[in-house]
């Protein structure tokens, strides 16, 4: 089964930074990072700028297009129009129905703001209590959303990612 986590850090790079941890983590066999992307939102920026880390594959892994439909809908969606905005609310329902549901959705967006940045990551095997020492002293909050086999099964072919 995959994790798929949400990670906001207090200041823009903080997200970058945590990265460079996690792979060491992932080396050491104490995580195994499947799929990670990064929102780093500056100071005076009227949009955060987002991208995934291309150099992760795993049997998990989602794939660009599951990250720009949620980035889409988190970040860019409400400045698009209300037009879109029906669209968006389809491809928001079907990542309901897969696991990402509105509380992630809702925290996310209250929670990454100028001034912020996050890691979203797809993970699995965490050794939480060994992850979480590595930490020890970074401001961040976690917000978290489980993804079943069957979730993630269906999220995958809503995608069209088979």
């Amino acid at each position: 089964m995959a994790t798929l986590t949400a990670w906001k850090f207090d200041r823009p790079d903080g997200a970058s930074l945590a990265m460079r941890t996690l792979r060491e983590l992932d080396d050491e066999g104490l995580i195994r990072v499947q799929e990670a992307a990064i929102v780093e939102w500056p100071v005076g920026q009227r949009r955060p700028k987002t991208r995934q880390i291309g150099d992760l594959t795993g049997e998990y892994a989602l794939g660009g297009m599951f990250w720009g439909f949620l980035f889409g809908i988190l970040f860019f969606m409400p400045v698009i129009g209300a037009g879109v905005g029906a669209a968006a609310g389809v491809i928001k329902g079907k990542l309901e129905d897969v696991g990402v549901d509105d509380d992630f959705i809702d925290n996310v967006k209250e929670q990454v703001t100028e001034g912020t940045s996050a890691l979203f990551l797809l993970t699995s095997g965490a050794v939480a209590d060994r992850i979480r020492q590595r930490f020890v002293g970074t401001h961040l909050e976690l917000i978290e959303s489980n993804l079943s086999a069957e979730d993630e099964a269906a999220l995958r072919e809503r995608l069209g990612l088979d």
